[in-house]
């Protein structure tokens, strides 16, 4: 922000690869806006209509007439965070805790609204094509994105195993898990959800 002014950064995400598909900084908070945005990526990712749900806050422009309108025109499915529930929309949630929490976010205000898109440029470069994801096995979203993840991680597979055997009293279990993330949900159901405490208790 400049000082006494705000800009604002309009952010898609793909849930599953993590992938920053498309982004504007604007000076106002606006449906048209986010409308615009959303043309974009799906314009740019060729999603065709009943492919893709958009999950995101109860913000105003995103639940503004010309949102929805849009969303019905490209066949896009609206889909909003229960009101009183912190937690339900993590993948966002993580996205701007990285872009706040990482060593290049600046610690005085943009001097103007064209610097702030070139930092927020700099940081979905990164993010994207550097920034190994935890939640992906360790690769990154532009990685996942373009499916080269399967082979990446198959191989890193192969190298732990190999590891394994060459020095085995150096471990003292089983190696790291390599297998892609198959899954990724928003709101898993009950029976998913239950599978996954009872590992992490196991953990």
């Amino acid at each position: 922000t400049v000082r006494g002014s705000f800009y604002y950064l309009y952010m898609v995400e793909d849930i599953y690869s993590r992938k920053i598909i498309c982004w504007e900084v604007r000076e106002q908070e606006s449906a048209e806006y986010a409308s615009e945005l959303i043309c974009k990526g799906c314009l740019a990712e060729g999603i065709r209509r009943e492919e893709l749900v958009l999950h995101s806050d109860n913000g105003s422009p995103m639940k503004g007439a010309t949102m929805l309108a849009t969303l019905q025109r490209l066949g896009v499915t609206p889909s909003f965070s229960r009101p009183s529930v912190s937690d339900d929309n993590p993948y966002s949630e993580s996205l701007f805790r990285t872009l706040k929490y990482c060593p290049a976010y600046p610690d005085k205000p943009f001097e103007s609204i064209e610097q702030a898109r070139q930092w927020v440029y700099q940081f979905v470069r990164w993010y994207n094509e550097q920034h190994r994801h935890s939640a992906i096995r360790y690769v990154t979203p532009g990685q996942r994105h373009r499916g080269e993840d399967v082979l990446l991680l198959k191989k890193r597979q192969e190298l732990y195993q190999a590891a394994k055997l060459r020095n085995p009293c150096r471990w003292s279990g089983k190696t790291r898990n390599w297998d892609p993330v198959n899954q990724v949900w928003l709101n898993p159901p009950k029976e998913i959800r239950a599978k996954e405490q009872k590992v992490g208790k196991k953990l």
